[in-house]
């Protein structure tokens, strides 16, 4: 039965580690567990997330004895308690087991926990302070995908949830919250990337000439932050932790429980996998350091302007040759922006409607696209054309990716509106040199948009005002 599937941990997790899609460089944040996505390589085989995390809500209620509830920390004067840190510790505990990874000790994990809530905490202020909100529709719909990408309806998964020790409005809640999250980091990080012609042409040049860029590489990493304005003797001292780290890794002792133990980055209640990537999506310092290491081989300590890190090698392989074939997809869309006149809940309510008449076979999709959509393809009657992975917006692309030929999506919303999705075919096909810029393209943007986020959460963290108050139990 459906309802008795394992859901993935986007689900079971539900967001240990908050963060928008962004693979970061030196430490990946993800939302919403999404069927693909990172941008595709010229090989045109998609690079897999960095691990299993797709965590972006708050962790499930633990069944056990309810601890005793105080104020552990002040985010600009507002509380974290130490309820909410032993939920979301309860589930740390319960994706390390699942992972098969050694728990640190508790002590270390608690730390680590509340860290990423302050975060967490700091963001959602700025959210807030900014006046983004998030409608019951757009809610709904994530509730809808969510169920979708874990093959069930949406009673299955509350009911699933519900055995989680999970309620329908907490899990509504968390969803709203990290959709709020997801808008503000999309607002506040992309306008900060331009992607040049020269960049996009150094891509391709690199690509041609270097020999290794059918090298694909997990890594495990650790990460000993630096905070901006250290002194040279704080400095001194994190490179120490960091050599600490790599002399107990070289005689023996588990990398993971040394993630756990030693690692500032937010993959480390993983094992600090990064995940299986070719080398062109990763840090070019990573690569160096890593590239001629067999599996399980370790990196020196290196420096970057994040702090230090320890790599170990986790897996190395070749893929196919640049240029060979992709899955592309061929789609039509009805685009509603909104307006005074029609807010986003009323766009949804109306390409609900047109959805049930062309499902009923009362409308055409194509007539409809080409009198009601707002976007360009509306003369078309919507048709997109043929498109490689990475050319649409990561929302708008993991919908249509969900779909089989034929199938009509419930309305989507993203940045641009509110859309009706219909899949029309799919096929392989070769990249063209054309194509192959576009995919470039999009690897360079990933990439910048990777240091733009991580620059962008230490702006945030380090503006707000923090007070450490009792530690957690």
């Amino acid at each position: 039965m459906k309802n008795h599937r394992s859901l993935t941990p986007a689900i079971l997790i539900l967001a240990l580690i908050s963060g928008l899609s962004l693979a970061v460089e030196v430490a990946n944040a993800q939302g919403l567990k999404r069927s693909s996505q990172a941008g595709p390589s010229l090989s045109g085989k998609r690079a897999e997330p960095p691990t299993a995390l797709a965590a972006a809500l708050s962790p499930a209620v633990s069944r056990g004895v309810q601890q005793a509830d105080y104020i552990v920390a002040l985010v600009n004067s507002e509380p974290i308690t130490n309820y909410e840190v032993s939920q979301r510790l309860s589930a740390a505990v319960q994706q390390l087991n699942q992972q098969g990874v050694e728990l640190p000790p508790r002590s270390v994990l608690v730390r680590q926990v509340l860290e990423r809530i302050v975060n967490d905490r700091a963001q959602a202020q700025l959210a807030k302070e900014t006046g983004i909100k998030i409608d019951e529709a757009a809610v709904d719909q994530a509730e809808q995908n969510m169920a979708r990408q874990n093959q069930m309806d949406v009673a299955q998964l509350r009911s699933r949830l519900a055995e989680d020790g999970v309620s329908a409005n907490r899990f509504r809640d968390d969803l709203r919250q990290q959709l709020i999250l997801q808008r503000l980091r999309e607002r506040e990080v992309e306008g900060r990337v331009r992607v040049t012609d020269q960049d996009v042409e150094q891509f391709l040049i690199d690509q041609r000439n270097t020999v290794d860029s059918r090298l694909e590489l997990n890594l495990a990493h650790i990460m000993v932050a630096v905070p901006e304005g250290a002194t040279p003797v704080q400095v001194a001292a994190l490179e120490k932790r960091a050599h600490r780290a790599l002399d107990r890794a070289r005689a023996g002792d588990d990398y993971a429980a040394l993630v756990s133990e030693y690692s500032d980055g937010p993959e480390r209640v993983v094992g600090g996998q990064i995940g299986l990537r070719t080398v062109d999506r990763l840090p070019t310092l990573f690569v160096e350091a890593t590239k001629s290491l067999e599996s399980g081989g370790l990196s020196g300590v290196l420096r970057s302007p994040a702090g230090f890190h320890v790599l170990k090698v986790i897996e190395r392989q070749y893929g196919d040759l640049p240029g060979m074939k992709v899955t592309q997809s061929r789609a039509r869309h009805i685009l509603l922006r909104p307006t005074p006149k029609m807010d986003e809940a009323a766009a949804r309510d109306r390409l609900f409607d047109f959805r049930q008449r062309i499902q009923s076979g009362k409308a055409d999709f194509a007539d409809l696209a080409k009198e009601f959509s707002h976007d360009g393809s509306a003369k078309q009657g919507g048709d997109l054309g043929w498109a490689s992975p990475g050319m649409f917006v990561p929302e708008f692309e993991d919908v249509m990716n969900s779909l089989a030929p034929g199938e009509i999506a419930p309305p989507l919303v993203s940045r641009f509106g509110v859309h009706l999705i219909q899949l029309m075919e799919r096929r392989e096909a070769s990249l063209t040199p054309a194509e192959q810029r576009q995919v470039a393209r999009n690897l360079v943007r990933e990439k910048k948009l990777d240091e733009a986020y991580v620059n962008w959460a230490q702006e945030v963290r380090g503006r707000a005002f923090v007070e450490l108050r009792d530690p957690p139990e």
